[in-house]
């Protein structure tokens, strides 16, 4: 018994010291860049991060949203505005980045941005349906990650793309699951590639939070929307018995 307390012990202080020697330190002067910040996960852990002494880029769909973040948190965090779905825009902020790293590199960069997700039958949708997620969620997050990668590898950095689960299972139509199995995709094959560089690449699958309260009324409407535009041969495919529910 005693044997096995000691034992139990041993482990106990063999993983302490593992689990602190991975602990990253001197924080200050490293640099960390978030997408998706004005409200949710983005949001906090750019709150946080600040907190613990990280130098935060936290990247805000709105003025509105990165003027709100700033005003409750330290002078060394900094904002710029970012729409994924434009190339200009993601060059922009690239820009920005290099000139606050001024010339350290970019220690960490994580991805927490999701386009709008149409909740409805696949043949409800067209093209743009899928276009309006996934040219945010999923192109838009692969395209700074490319134009980023010279920063992370010159800092030895590493890549976190945050994936909400609930986009891992595939119950309604949309571009939402695609965006998701695409960017956890793009993740194991570039972790495997920049291994050589020193940049490490993780998936955070999380789970549900509450991050806002989610509007019925909205998705009614835009089911609606979806409903009225439909061709009559799908309409009656479907059934209004079938809407109704």
């Amino acid at each position: 018994l005693h044997i096995a307390i000691l034992a139990s012990i041993l482990s106990l202080i063999i993983y302490w010291l593992i689990r602190d020697s991975h602990r990253v330190r001197n924080l200050s002067g490293k640099h960390i860049f978030i997408t998706g910040c004005d409200t949710g996960l983005g949001n906090s852990l750019a709150k946080w991060l600040d907190k613990r002494g990280f130098c935060v880029i936290a990247a805000c769909a709105t003025e509105k949203g990165g003027q709100e973040l700033q005003s409750c948190s330290s002078l060394s965090l900094k904002t710029v505005n970012l729409n994924l779905a434009d190339s200009n825009s993601i060059a922009r902020a690239v820009v920005f980045v290099t000139e606050e790293t001024a010339g350290k590199g970019l220690f960490g960069l994580v991805s927490n941005a999701e386009g709008t997700a149409p909740v409805a039958p696949t043949d409800w949708l067209r093209i743009e349906d899928f276009h309006s997620v996934l040219d945010i969620s999923l192109l838009g997050l692969i395209e700074i990650t490319l134009k980023l990668l010279p920063l992370l590898k010159k800092a030895e950095g590493r890549v976190v793309n945050l994936i909400n689960a609930k986009g891992l299972m595939d119950v309604v139509g949309g571009g939402y699951s695609l965006s998701k199995w695409g960017m956890e995709a793009f993740s194991d094959t570039l972790r495997i590639e920049m291994q050589h560089f020193g940049v490490k690449v993780s998936i955070v699958e999380h789970g549900f939070f509450k991050a806002g309260v989610v509007n019925s009324d909205v998705i009614e409407k835009y089911l609606l929307r979806l409903w009225n535009r439909l061709t009559p041969e799908i309409r009656d495919s479907y059934g209004e018995k079938y809407f109704i529910e």
